[in-house]
């Protein structure tokens, strides 16, 4: 009861003394030299008793999944000093969480991540506010991610992040240079703080949305997703993979309870697998399970390891301190964790693609037969890793038909013939075709090039 008492009357100055060792001097490993930094001019680290009320106060950070590295993020972003996060999160608790999600427990089981996590740090951390909000990050418009100082990103899918990538790009507005060349207005600029992790390897990375390299730009560095988080296949499956994930680890031990462990290269155990993920993709209305991809996918398990999750929050939680303080030189801009090769952390910096389509506003250009119809255009669209569209509406203006060309919604049938026409009766060579996927918050424009 002393030490609770002790604790409950603290002030922040005697609480967070180790971190205002590095706010209220200067050192060796202070930022002189501006290193990582999105300034031009160099912004030196200066010493000062208000930096501490500012993290408690002033700042604002958001946190994206309330997962493994989740949870991590919001233990650490909470003990370094900051006093008001919001996390976003879509998923449930399942009792599958537990080994790893140390802000769960049993009877949590059922109740959002995000509103379960949030009360666990206030309860732990005496002054921080954290708001939940249980929901998709696409539900969230514009304005509300303007509101925050650091966006930080505990994702599980290349498509989460890309949408996030995309969305922060959009938020940059720009300033005419004396040359009249344009430039990123850097009060506009919110940085964004990349976390993964994936059995005993992770990263973390540093985005400058419109000003460093983005996610967009390193894309073609990581192949199409074929591993399955465990943590997001119990109760929301996104895609077909998820269904086949749910009935391999989770329905069989239900209804073979006492059975011994599977063979995975059982063709009768991936038929009955097979089975149960169509029956239970079709109760979510989703599409796609075949037996070849169960074949592929219950072989193909991303471990969940907290030992990994601790690490890699610890570096973003690092990067978010020094990114908001100045106190010391920022990662320049992307780091491994090579947990199966001992403490191996090396760091690279990306670098900014001029043909980005998100940070860059580069188009694409696609090659297309004229006699392609445009139902054949659009799977090439979505096979090309460079949109990795999932289900884009396509218009054109100036097109030969009329603009709308496929418009999935409201327009869907009053556009549906036009899948069957060659594309060289809808569109001219060289027209720009603005292409809206769920996969980006933002347009993006195609140039088909007849061949």
């Amino acid at each position: 009861n002393f030490r609770r008492h002790r604790s409950e009357s603290m002030d922040d100055a005697e609480r967070f003394q180790d971190v205002n060792r590095l706010l209220l001097r200067t050192g060796p490993l202070a930022n002189h030299n501006n290193y990582g930094t999105l300034f031009d001019e160099h912004l030196p680290f200066d010493p000062s008793p208000e930096i501490l009320p500012f993290l408690r106060s002033m700042a604002r950070i958001l946190v994206i999944g309330a997962g493994g590295l989740g949870c991590e993020l919001l233990k650490d972003l909470a003990l370094v000093g900051f006093g008001h996060i919001d996390v976003i999160d879509l998923d449930t608790i399942d009792v599958s969480n537990l080994n790893r999600q140390f802000l769960f427990r049993k009877h949590d089981v059922g109740r959002p991540k995000a509103e379960v996590a949030a009360e666990f740090v206030m309860r732990r951390v005496q002054g921080v506010t954290v708001t939940p909000h249980f929901c998709k990050i696409q539900d969230k418009d514009p304005e509300f991610y303007r509101q925050f100082q650091l966006i930080v990103l505990g994702l599980d899918s290349i498509e989460a992040r890309r949408w996030m990538n995309s969305m922060a790009c959009s938020l940059v507005d720009y300033d005419c240079a004396p040359d009249g060349s344009m430039k990123p207005d850097l009060a506009t600029v919110i940085p964004m703080i990349d976390g993964g992790t994936e059995g005993l390897k992770g990263h973390a990375r540093v985005i400058f949305p419109r000003v460093s390299a983005c996610f967009e730009c390193t894309l073609d560095l990581f192949p199409p997703q074929v591993a399955v988080p465990l943590c997001t296949i119990a109760e929301t499956p996104r895609n077909a993979a998820h269904c086949v994930m749910y009935a391999h680890l989770i329905q069989y031990g239900k209804e073979f309870p006492d059975a011994a462990k599977p063979d995975s290269d059982d063709p009768e155990y991936q038929l009955w697998v097979y089975n149960k993920a169509a029956e239970r993709a079709s109760s979510f209305g989703i599409s796609g399970v075949t037996l070849m991809q169960t074949q592929g996918v219950i072989k193909n398990i991303i471990p969940a390891i907290a030992s990994t999750n601790a690490v890699v929050s610890a570096m973003c939680a690092t990067e978010a301190l020094k990114i908001v303080t100045n106190c010391s030189a920022y990662l320049n801009n992307n780091t491994m964790y090579m947990g199966g090769h001992g403490v191996y952390c090396p760091s690279f910096c990306y670098e900014k693609s001029p043909t980005c389509i998100v940070c860059s506003g580069a188009h694409i250009e696609v090659p297309v037969s004229p006699a392609a119809t445009l139902a054949e255009v659009m799977e090439i669209l979505v096979e090309d890793p460079r949109t990795r569209f999932k289900a884009p509406s396509l218009r054109a203006e100036g097109g030969l038909r009329g603009d709308s060309l496929y418009m999935r919604g409201a327009l869907e049938a009053a556009t549906r013939p036009n899948l069957q026409m060659p594309i060289s009766e809808l569109v001219a060579d060289g027209a720009h075709v603005i292409a809206t996927d769920p996969s980006m918050p933002t347009n993006t424009t195609i140039v088909l090039r007849f061949t």
